[in-house]
């Protein structure tokens, strides 16, 4: 830890972080602990850890407590695909049916219920980039909006619970309609485990051993991984969601989790879990220009391209997504590959910076990367669903609030 004061930022205003969310959230009783982790200028200038991580068992936070992060494993499997594309194994442009022979013939839902679909032909093939920006056609069980999201939801995959392998889930997805023609539209769903499917094949090996051996090892990211080993499990926090009333439920107990043990599925869309300091060492990396320690994991260049918004026609969410999901509601913001991408901070209302990119998980995570303040955030908890509170919004305004240069 650094003085903040050495990297332009305000102690004391710094301090309102903690203050803020245990008056407000903790004591309140809406949240059971959380933990705030700011960098600037390559130093750690502020580390919050505030109430509890299992209400059940009278167990404090701690800073190495560890988190279910959900999607924000989706930015690490997109960096592990893109560092496939700098070794020219892979082309952004490619069409996926390249690596899936079985999805060639994938059509676009015109009407019906599965498994007796009415499809017509997509204007274009599914490309590599639509997986990774969330313009393929795809969805998830969750949204509740649809004839294939309901489908997804009978084949009960998709999910970090699925007993569905990576493997068996993408024949599965052979045999269903895409929501819409790829590049037509955003739509959140399953593209980024799509994503991790692509890096097994591409690499040769298993997707969960290239991740480790290719980025979260080197990084030294030690707590991260797809399930939670037994000599940890005592670090591994409790889950809740908002009960009929405001409480706190408890949503999944670490005692009994299914993340003490190694999944049937290997999702890279969501399966991660992670501490906040290991989370932080991905985001240094990524303020860096793709470095960290002196070992190279992407180069500033390909950084720039997953950064820039690739929504086509230079749209933002509001004007591109079909999705029913909380992130797509901010104007100003685009989308890049694999992260969400601020275009307009006026339009989006939000105390940052343009260029910023940042993404979140289900259970109210959420981490941003601002390079024009060489600024890095990360936010743990654990409850369910996001949308819950405007914890993220909030957050912003009392990191942003603490700038003193």
């Amino acid at each position: 830890m650094t003085k903040p004061e050495t990297v332009g930022l305000s102690r004391a205003r710094l301090a309102r972080i903690d203050q803020f969310l245990k008056d407000r959230y903790v004591d309140a009783g809406k949240l059971a602990g959380a933990s705030v982790m700011v960098s600037r200028k390559g130093e750690i200038a502020h580390f919050g850890v505030i109430g509890q991580g299992d209400v059940e068992r009278g167990q404090a936070l701690k800073e190495d407590s560890i988190f279910r992060i959900y999607s924000m494993t989706k930015p690490l499997t997109s960096v592990a695909l893109m560092m496939l594309v700098e070794e020219g194994a892979i082309a952004l442009d490619d069409p996926v049916e390249k690596y899936i022979p079985s999805w060639k013939d994938l059509g676009v839902f015109e009407a019906g219920v599965a498994p007796q679909f009415l499809t017509r032909r997509p204007a274009r093939p599914m490309q590599v980039v639509d997986l990774l920006r969330h313009t393929s056609g795809l969805t998830y069980g969750f949204q509740n909006r649809t004839n294939v999201d309901a489908a997804y939801r009978k084949a009960a995959f998709g999910g970090v619970d699925s007993k569905l392998p990576l493997e068996a889930m993408i024949e599965e997805l052979a045999r269903l309609p895409l929501e819409f023609s790829p590049g037509e539209a955003w739509n959140y769903s399953v593209s980024t485990d799509v994503v991790g499917y692509l890096v097994q094949v591409v690499s040769g090996m298993p997707f969960p051993a290239f991740l480790h051996s290719r980025l979260i090892d080197p990084l030294k990211m030690v707590d991260t991984g797809f399930h939670v080993p037994a000599d940890k499990a005592d670090r591994f926090i409790a889950c809740y969601a908002r009960g009929p009333k405001g409480e706190l439920s408890l949503q999944d107990d670490p005692k009994k989790s299914s993340y003490l043990t190694p999944p049937s599925f290997y999702s890279g869309g969501g399966g991660l879990v992670s501490t906040a300091g290991d989370y932080m060492r991905f985001c240094q990396m990524l303020l860096n220009g793709g470095a960290l320690d002196g070992t190279r994991y992407l180069s500033r260049k390909t950084l720039a391209l997953m950064t820039a918004n690739h929504l086509p026609g230079g749209q933002d969410l509001t004007q591109m997504s079909r999705s029913l999901f909380s992130e797509a509601t901010n104007a100003g913001i685009g989308f890049g590959l694999g992260f969400a991408v601020n275009l307009d901070p006026a339009k989006a209302l939000i105390s940052s910076s343009k260029g910023e990119y940042y993404w979140g998980g289900a259970a109210s995570t959420a981490f941003w990367v601002d390079p024009a303040e060489e600024l890095a955030v990360v936010f743990m908890t654990q409850l369910l669903p996001s949308s819950t509170y405007a914890l993220r919004r909030e957050l912003r305004t009392l990191v942003y609030a603490a700038f003193d240069d």
